[in-house]
């Protein structure tokens, strides 16, 4: 398979539950004592569920969300672009 993947753009209805999915995910790592940050990288980069706490039901939350669309979102945001923009 050769031929470039394409993903489509997250609309806004998806963006919010997600923004409060991951934080209550972060919030969930940092009571439990973790880096929150090195945490979830580590689950988006492995997919390893166990890089999550079940405190507050945090790894349930996470695996809801699809991680692709996630690191669309993440990366979007970091370099500042908008959905018209590509």
């Amino acid at each position: 398979m050769d031929a470039t993947r394409k993903f489509s753009p997250i609309d806004d209805e998806h963006r919010i539950p997600m923004r409060e999915t991951l934080r209550a995910v972060y919030s969930s790592l940092q009571e439990k004592g973790y880096d929150p940050l090195n945490q979830i990288v580590g689950y988006l980069l492995s997919e390893d569920p166990t890089y999550i706490t079940n405190h507050k039901n945090a790894r349930s939350l996470i695996r809801r969300l699809d991680r692709d669309e996630l690191m669309q979102e993440l990366v979007r945001s970091y370099l500042g672009i908008s959905d018209g923009e590509k």
